[in-house]
């Protein structure tokens, strides 16, 4: 799974700056990933930009952003159409035929930001060379990995209650009927996993259907014979669904849980509290970064030797 955040995309984008044509004009994105990208590379180097229907209809945005001008195509002769990324080639190929009659009045080069390998003749612009499969922070809840993925509640798909709210009585079940939204997927997702207790069933799937969240299953906590203190962490039911799926993603809302699942199963998580997607080197960095491991200290020394080592 290779993911990148939005961070991520303006580095990548910061790097290879220097690869766009110096007489670039105008910038313009292909809705809607490529937005992202288009203002960015337009604010680095002071260009404007604009989407590929405005384009095509011959307005801009102006300077303020919040209104259109018309495009001189005297003054504004070499336009650089970019997408955050190409994998099956069918969004460029799409922008193409959508401007082949703009291709006389223009001088139209295509950029993509992410590529993979086998496409790069699509294009004449690409900043780096991504294999499949991909995931990006701007359009993971529009993607159809969701259907093999399973998605935390609280603090993905709605708000995390308060402590006040948490009593598990009528405030906690008040909370279960409105909360507010966070995430919403356009697309159906695969299995919901939380460890609200089984006897909210009721609540949670009347939620669930409010917000229209399409979904395979709803797995709950039901203690049964079982103690809800018999988990060491809230994370081993999580992990322990997903493991047993044949999923290639988890969306939490815990960074400290999301690094739990991720231990348990081997699997990526991606952690919405951070934005980052939790993987056993993922995990080690982030912890670096946040300076819980120091370089130097006996237990950064030890996780390098572990990952040297293969275990």
């Amino acid at each position: 799974m290779y993911y990148k955040s939005i961070g991520d995309l303006n580095r990548s984008i910061l790097t290879n700056i220097h690869l766009v044509p110096s007489d670039t004009d105008l910038i313009v994105g292909i809705p809607r990933s490529g937005m992202v990208p288009a203002i960015l590379i337009a604010q680095a180097l002071h260009l404007p930009f604009t989407d590929i229907h405005s384009f095509i209809a011959g307005r801009m945005f102006g300077k303020d952003e919040s209104h259109h001008q018309v495009i001189d195509n005297q003054r504004y002769k070499n336009i650089l159409i970019v997408d955050d990324s190409v994998a099956s080639g069918n969004a460029i190929t799409k922008a193409r035929a959508m401007l082949q009659n703009l291709e006389s009045l223009f001088n139209l080069k295509y950029c993509a930001i992410y590529i993979v390998p086998v496409k790069v003749k699509m294009v004449d612009i690409y900043f780096e060379t991504l294999a499949l499969p991909q995931v990006f922070q701007w359009n993971v809840f529009h993607h159809t990995v969701l259907e093999k993925a399973c998605f935390d509640i609280d603090g993905v798909l709605c708000e995390d209650p308060t402590l006040e709210q948490d009593d598990d009585g009528p405030l906690y079940r008040d909370f279960l009927i409105n909360a507010k939204p966070l995430y919403i997927p356009e697309c159906k997702i695969g299995t919901i996993v939380t460890s609200r207790l089984e006897k909210y069933r009721k609540e949670t799937e009347e939620w669930l259907q409010k917000h229209n969240i399409r979904y395979n299953q709803l797995v709950m906590y039901n203690p049964g014979k079982t103690k809800k203190s018999d988990y060491i962490h809230p994370a081993a039911l999580k992990a322990s669904v997903y493991k047993s799926l044949n999923y290639f993603l988890f969306i939490e809302s815990s960074y400290y849980q999301a690094r739990k699942i991720n231990q348990i199963t081997g699997k990526p998580v991606l952690c919405t509290e951070i934005f980052e997607m939790i993987t056993e080197s993922e995990s080690l960095m982030h912890n670096i970064r946040s300076g819980k491991y120091l370089p130097g200290t006996r237990e950064f020394l030890l996780n390098i030797r572990r990952r040297v080592k293969g275990y």
